[in-house]
């Protein structure tokens, strides 16, 4: 039944679709669909605002207008088949659920741009920092809409590449959006779909693949090969093969 009550305001236009606004939701109320963080259903939503410290762009606000009322019973059964969905296997395939994670809703999946502080001078200061600046990364779980993607640096890895070179996070992943994955156990024919819905939906500034000369990495860069061609797009494209002990080979 509609009622005229707070509710909370998403301005979509401030937006970055960042999801820190949502763990804040007790309710469950909010999820990032499509980029931006949206209301899923106003019954879910109790217009308290817990939410609104947590936005940096500040796009949430509250309103008083006609709404669903607040449905407590409704929350308490949507919270409970989220937490079910969160507890199966990843592997399998189920109802879509979670902001911006895979079906099985697991909240790792959950999209993220990472916030890089300066580290610390002096004595204090470590012997590498992360250069990360995004999750998740590995490629069946980045969304061809998330936001990092966009005329972005693309670090395409293979997983054993990310152990193998010692020097990853100082000279290759550094301002870049990396995805990982492995082409010998993974799908690769899914991995050239989904790399050419990417490539079809951003302009990627630069593309770069890193494997290990190994016969099973070959199928990688044929499949980013083969995207772009799909993607009708042609940004730089840079190969690199790393030997076993994690050696750039010329």
């Amino acid at each position: 039944m509609k009622i005229l009550r707070k509710i909370i305001k998403i301005d979509e236009e401030l937006c970055d679709g960042c999801g820190q606004c949502v763990p804040s939701c007790d309710e469950g109320a909010i999820q990032v669909i499509d980029g931006k963080a949206r209301v899923v259903a106003e019954k879910y939503c109790d217009g308290l605002g817990a939410c609104l410290g947590d936005c940096p762009q500040g796009a949430i606000s509250i309103e008083e207008r006609m709404a669903d009322d607040f449905d407590p019973e409704a929350v308490e059964e949507y919270l409970k088949n989220r937490v079910a969905e969160e507890n199966c296997d990843c592997g399998g395939e189920s109802a879509p659920s979670g902001p911006e994670t895979l079906a099985c809703g697991c909240p790792s999946t959950q999209m993220q741009t990472l916030s890089k502080p300066e580290p610390p001078a002096g004595d204090d200061a470590p012997a590498a920092t992360s250069a990360l600046g995004h999750w998740p990364v590995q490629i069946r779980l980045i969304p061809a809409h998330a936001p990092f993607l966009k005329d972005a640096d693309i670090l395409i890895l293979a997983d054993c590449a990310a152990v193998a070179y010692a020097a990853l996070h100082q000279k290759l992943l550094a301002d870049r959006v990396v995805m990982m994955g492995c082409p010998k156990f993974d799908d690769l024919p899914d991995y050239e779909e989904r790399f050419t819905e990417i490539f079809t939906r951003n302009d990627p500034k630069r593309v770069t693949v890193v494997t290990m000369e190994v016969p099973c990495c070959s199928g990688m860069p044929k499949a980013v090969q083969n995207a772009l061609k799909r993607a009708g797009k042609t940004p730089p494209l840079k190969e690199i093969v790393l030997n076993l002990k994690g050696e750039p080979l010329l």
